[in-house]
This record gives structure tokens, sequence and C-alpha cells, in this order.
């Protein structure tokens, strides 16, 4: 297990989230956090792609194994840590494949529409070869809500988008950014919710350094 761990952020907001997470289930673990909000910016106005070198500039110079909190660049960054001798883990990860284990109907549910392709093709991916059904809605207006720190409006909306799902058409529901944690306690379905921090957490800091 390692005991330090670079998380790649692209919101302040994500911080104290897995600090509070380390503090819990992790003491001793040391967190290493760079935020670098303007990655999702370009990622979503031009494409994951257009932010390949600045990726493998933060990578390389982590010294270490990291944690990719950030869904939308979370493939392109597992793809470069081969040639760059560096483990990387997207933080989606352990939830898709606890969400296929769960049952063949997903619902993935996003608050930015970037993410939802990336996240749909995780699935597939870790379903293996598994019949799996997976339907996305995007959450509107609540990234609007996150982005201007208003974070309980923002929650209240996922949660409200959680218990929208209907129980015949879901075996599990998926919220596809780590932003969206918080708001599986709020939500009152009998649905599983999976969210990511935790177990992408405890996943990052068993990679081998």
């Amino acid at each position: 297990m390692v005991t330090e761990l670079t998380l790649l952020h692209t919101s302040p907001a994500h911080v104290p989230v897995f600090d509070a997470l380390r503090d819990r289930d992790h003491p001793g673990a040391v967190l290493r956090h760079v935020v670098v909000p303007d990655l999702l910016d370009r990622a979503r106005a031009q494409g994951p792609e257009s932010v390949v070198a600045d990726l493998r500039a933060l990578l390389g110079d982590a010294g270490g194994p990291v944690l990719v909190t950030c869904s939308t660049l979370g493939a392109v960054a597992e793809a470069l840590a081969p040639g760059l001798g560096v483990p990387v883990l997207r933080v989606d990860r352990p939830m898709a494949s606890e969400a296929v284990r769960t049952g063949p109907r997903i619902v993935v549910l996003a608050t930015v529409e970037s993410t939802l392709a990336p996240t749909g093709e995780l699935l597939a991916e870790e379903a293996a070869g598994r019949r799996v059904s997976v339907r996305t809605h995007l959450v509107e207006g609540a990234w609007e809500l996150f982005a201007a720190g208003d974070t309980t409006g923002h929650l209240a909306a996922v949660a409200e988008a959680v218990d929208a799902v209907a129980v015949a058409d879901a075996d599990v529901i998926v919220l596809a950014q780590a932003s969206m944690a918080g708001a599986a306690p709020l939500a009152r379905t009998r649905v599983p919710v999976l969210s990511s921090p935790r177990p992408g957490l405890a996943a990052a800091l068993r990679l081998r350094g």
C-alpha cells in the first residue's frame, strides 16, 4: 500500500472531500493535491485529446501513483501511464467495476455532458463480456450550481434526478462524477446508488509505486 499519493483534480472542491476520506479510512496516508481547472474547461470545449500534452507533463512530474478524479480525463490519463512508467487510476474505475457486478441495468447520471461517453465506455470495459444495458441522463442545471459554489443546490438537483429513476428500470445508479457523491445519502430510492471517491481512493492507495 502506498503511503503518498498524488491526486489530480479539476476543481478545488474535491480536496476536502478526499482529505476527509483519508482521515476516516486511511490515517497516515499522505495526499498531494494538484488542482488544474483549465484541463476540464479545455476538454469540454475541444475534447479530452486536447489536454494530452498537459496531462503527460503533470503525470510525469508526480513521481509516483496518481489518482485522476476527473471522469472526463480519466481514460486519457490511464492511456498515458504505461509510456510514463507511472501508475495511474481513474477514480471511477472501481465504481464501474462494482456497478457491473451489481446488475445489468445501469443508469448513469452526470452533470457534465463530456463525462457521459467516457463513463459508458468504462462500464463496457469493466463488463468484460457480460451483457449490460447502460442508460445515461444529464442532470440539467446542476453543473452551473456547482460552478457557482451552490453545493447544496447542486446536490439537491442530483438527488432529485436519482429519485426520478424508476426502480423497475434500474439495478444500480452510477453518479458519474466525484463532485456528485454527496447526493447519494440524500436520495430516497431503493436502487443502489454508487459514487466514486471512497472506492477510488482506497484502490489508488493499493497501487504499487
